[in-house]
């Protein structure tokens, strides 16, 4: 029986990570599967030359030309399907996220944007209460399929297209095309929030596999994902987590940063940028490590990660990363981390900083971000989590920019399930955050139990088999079953 041939989109950082730095790859070519891995073209060659191996293929993903189609034919039309399809998931979950988003809209829109907004919100509302709609919607996404990669289906044959999202990027253009052609195509979830913040898919797809019961849970009953196509493999991203693959020795990294071996190390990653600013947060804990204003338990140092968005060129964000790197330079004892980016569309959310990232959390003696992934991440290496929620007065105070409170996010769905499960604390003001790190630096297994309970409930899988399971699956469905 001749080979059978996969399509993989890889159109993110983190799509790079989760199918080719785990077991995903290996699994496909160890039961015979040829891959062709679709990413970024610039970027081709360098994926190409990293990845080599028999059976992987890499071509371009070619999102210059699905961003054109977007933007030149029926823009209108199609902003508006891609906006409803984000909004309009259906009310039996918790669909606060989205409603942050609606919100953000309603200031930040255009004059015409504005003037139909209560036009859409009506369509929101109908959305979000019928299943008929929703469907309806997902069907009326697929008149737009363009022909960018016929040559390559022809050349290939695939028997089956896969993607890290059902079509909440331009790899919808992909997922359609494989559907209008009758290839089967399937979707991974890759991050932690997606099914509860970006709901309906922007294509029809056959399959998806998510990280937990819960992820099941809000595709089956926020998308109308069939039970029986929804495939729970945990989160193969994290198994070198578990296995502890990308961990530094302790000195290494401590040199690697500059950081003093005896101090304590409180560890801040940046988050949530796109509604508050972090710097509030990051100027009360440089004020806690000097001692100016009420004594930690023990002598610390702090080291900051910069969020991807902080690299938007000309944004709020940039300034705000830019003010961030004058405190550093300007405090003692406080440290900069800086994402290491992969370049061209893949942004910075990228395979080569995983080492960093594990020996970060790993070291941490207390690890502070505003409700991240990364608390999940931090919760794997089994460190005190504190979610430091101060709010700067007046948030972005820029003019037409909308800004969220901080103290309001807390029902956020991720969110609330970090809270509810107790996994860490939280903290709205500097005498609580002190509180909670001093807390944490008495008692370091305080709310170890339900650190680890957190990790079952979100990742399933603990064993760093995440990456095989999923594999396997990938391997079915490429050979009919399921």
């Amino acid at each position: 029986m001749s080979s059978k041939r996969i399509f993989i989109s890889a159109d993110h950082g983190l799509a790079v990570v989760y199918f080719l730095q785990t077991d995903v790859l290996p699994t496909l070519l160890e039961a015979g599967m040829e891959v062709v891995l679709l990413t970024d073209d610039g970027l081709k060659t360098q994926i190409s030359e990293k990845f080599k191996q028999p059976g992987l293929v890499v071509e371009g993903l070619r999102l210059n030309q699905a961003r054109k189609y977007f933007e030149s034919t029926n823009h209108s039309t199609q902003y508006w399907l891609h906006f409803l399809r984000w909004m309009g998931g259906s009310n039996r979950i918790n669909l606060e996220a989205p409603k942050g988003h609606l919100r953000q809209m309603q200031v930040e829109a255009s004059r015409r944007a504005k003037f139909i907004l209560p036009f859409i919100r009506g369509m929101i509302w109908t959305l979000q209460r019928s299943s008929a709609a929703r469907r309806g919607l997902v069907n009326t996404q697929m008149r737009f399929t363009p022909d960018l990669y016929g040559d390559l289906f022809d050349q290939y044959h695939p028997d089956l297209v896969i993607a890290s999202t059902p079509g909440w990027r331009l790899d919808r253009y992909l997922l359609r095309q494989a559907k209008q052609r009758g290839v089967r195509n399937a979707a991974v979830i890759v991050g932690w929030d997606n099914p509860s913040s970006y709901c309906l898919p922007g294509s029809q797809v056959d399959y998806i596999s998510c990280w937990s019961e819960i992820q099941k849970q809000e595709l089956v009953l926020g998308s109308d994902w069939a039970p029986e196509r929804v495939n729970i493999g945990g989160i193969p991203s994290y198994d070198g987590y578990f296995r502890k693959t990308w961990l530094m020795p302790r000195p290494q990294y401590f040199v690697l940063h500059g950081l003093d071996p005896q101090r304590k190390l409180l560890s801040y990653a940046c988050s949530f940028v796109t509604f508050s600013p972090n710097y509030k947060n990051v100027e009360t804990l440089a004020r806690l490590v000097a001692g100016t204003n009420g004594a930690l338990a023990e002598p610390s140092q702090l080291l900051i990660r910069l969020h991807p968005n902080h690299f938007q060129k000309g944004s709020l964000y940039e300034q705000e990363a830019n003010q961030i790197r004058q405190l550093v330079a300007n405090t003692p004892h406080v440290h900069l981390v800086e994402p290491v980016p992969l370049g061209g569309e893949l942004g910075y959310y990228s395979g080569e900083d995983m080492p960093e990232k594990s020996s970060m959390m790993a070291y941490s003696d207390v690890f502070l971000t505003v409700y991240s992934t990364m608390v999940v991440e931090t919760a794997i290496h089994d460190r005190p989590i504190v979610a430091a929620c101060i709010d700067e007065p007046g948030g972005w105070n820029t003019p037409g920019k909308f800004s969220l409170s901080l103290k309001e996010i807390g029902e956020w769905p991720t969110h609330q399930r970090f809270r509810r499960a107790k996994a860490g604390q939280v903290a709205f003001d500097e005498t609580q955050l002190r509180d909670c790190i001093n807390l944490y630096m008495y008692n370091p297994l305080a709310d170890q139990d339900q650190r680890r309970k957190f990790i079952l409930d979100e990742c399933t899988y603990t064993d760093g088999g995440a990456g095989k399971r999923t594999g396997e699956w990938i391997v079915g469905l490429a050979k009919g079953e399921g």
